[in-house]
């Protein structure tokens, strides 16, 4: 943790984040942006003769891949160097590609470099290839490790009967194991969403028309050249663009994440709920404090501040979705300072599933509370009563029960009671008889383990 950052991402939150400054930092940046001018080069020599008019040599190509594979510290200073004197990022990262290939010694037309480019040409490819790289090495990564923890607690917890709860009152029992695969399976709608998006890149100049490029060469096919290069990055092209991709990918990579982490506040929220009900207890870890002044305190910190993160998460996302869409005309700057947030956003996401897993291999079901909160509540039962009443054609069913329950809190004998002295058949009769609020759980078990299965 280094205790003089600025933001809590690179500072206080650093080991929550991983590696993330290799993919979203200004150096990564930078890397990024001289992979793509060096794979712009070396596709102009391999798929335009027209233009590149000598093939490079096969040494050479791995040669020059290296420098984008092994860039380093220094060479990002001697960008920085050059943006000192160019003031234009881009441009200086133009000028340091050309003096790392006039290193080769090879006779180049170096020209070829940044060659039909206009800035975001570079731009937008650079911040594809770090959302799709931030996502599959470190987001996904991050979001599966919660899913399979809240499955394996499902399964743990699929028969474990709960008392309901909604609108904080006692409701119809379910199992703690249902209650948590509600929300794998939710997290895992979203988590497809992310997947799933499609990175675009546009590489079609100025305004999006090749102008610079059909002036060049005026039979090349550039629409496929480029198209073939962006897809070469893995990478969807966007052939129909103005000077900027639209971002609208960007938008929904970003509201996929946003979905995800509100499901994640939610699950955070009960948690908490749960733990406040004694439902869960918290592992006690040797050596924490949870109060200053109160000893006995151990508190549910991390779903807290997984909690406190989703809210800037998804202020950040929210706002790059909104933004990022929206430009002026052919071209406005608008965007480029928003896009350097996009780490940061991430940087929380992070956090967020970071601290939620953490709270969750914490927890500790308290089976004797939740036993005792059920067979304290056999009110709950009523909605059985009123049921196999109206299964039997006995009128008013509903009406006659809520005169004797609603608003009271039954135990074991007024709930027999209620039962004995109701027109009931011998079987319906039975069948009530035979229920406690910890059996009365329908097909939870059951619902949870084929979600389980099923995924």
């Amino acid at each position: 943790m280094s205790i003089e950052s600025i933001s809590v991402v690179d500072g206080r939150y650093l080991r929550d984040v991983g590696n993330l400054s290799e993919y979203a930092s200004e150096k990564a940046l930078i890397r990024y942006r001289v992979q793509v001018e060096i794979e712009w080069f070396l596709h102009l020599h391999q798929s335009c003769p027209e233009i590149a008019k000598e093939p490079l040599p096969p040494s050479l190509v791995d040669t020059f891949r290296q420098i984008y594979r092994s860039f380093n510290g220094e060479d990002a200073k001697r960008v920085v160097e050059l943006e000192r004197q160019t003031n234009h990022d881009v441009k200086a990262v133009e000028y340091f590609v050309r003096e790392k290939l006039s290193a080769s010694n090879h006779p180049l037309n170096l020209e070829l470099v940044h060659f039909c480019c206009t800035s975001e040409d570079i731009n937008n490819l650079a911040y594809a290839l770090m959302l799709v790289q931030i996502r599959d090495d470190l987001l996904t990564p991050a979001m599966s490790k919660v899913e399979r923890q809240l499955q394996e607690m499902s399964i743990q917890y699929a028969g474990v009967a709960m008392l309901a709860h909604t609108h904080g009152q006692t409701a119809s029992p379910t199992t703690m194991g249902k209650e948590l695969a509600i929300f794998q399976h939710r997290l895992s709608q979203w988590y497809w969403e992310l997947a799933h998006t499609e990175i675009y890149g546009k590489f079609n100049g100025a305004v999006g028309n090749y102008n610079a490029h059909v002036v060049a060469s005026p039979t090349t096919d550039w629409p496929a050249v480029t198209g073939q290069f962006i897809r070469g990055l893995g990478l969807k092209p966007n052939i129909l663009t103005t000077q900027i991709e639209p971002h609208d990918c960007i938008a929904r990579y970003c509201n996929a994440l946003s979905g995800y982490n509100q499901v994640i506040l939610d699950l955070c929220r009960d948690i908490w709920t749960y733990i406040s009900m004694a439902f869960f207890k918290l592992k006690v870890v040797k050596g924490e404090v949870g109060s200053s002044t109160m000893p006995h305190k151990v508190n549910p910190i991390d779903f807290e501040n997984a909690e406190g993160n989703v809210g800037i998460a998804n202020s950040l996302l929210t706002h790059l979705a909104q933004k990022l869409p929206v430009s002026r005309l052919q071209r406005d700057l608008s965007d480029s300072t928003v896009q350097r947030n996009l780490g940061s956003a991430l940087g929380y996401c992070l956090t967020v599933y970071s601290r939620t897993l953490r709270g969750l291999k914490k927890l500790e079901i308290d089976e004797n509370r939740l036993s005792e909160s059920l067979f304290n509540s056999w009110e709950v039962l009523a909605e059985a009563i009123q049921t196999v009443m109206r299964k039997e054609g006995i009128a008013d069913a509903y009406e006659q029960i809520k005169s004797v329950t609603r608003g009271q809190a039954l135990d074991q004998d007024m709930y027999r009671q209620i039962i004995h002295e109701l027109p009931l058949s011998r079987e319906g009769r039975e069948v009530l008889l035979s229920l406690t609020p910890a059996t009365y759980i329908g097909l939870a078990r059951h619902l949870t383990l084929r979600n389980i299965i099923s995924e």
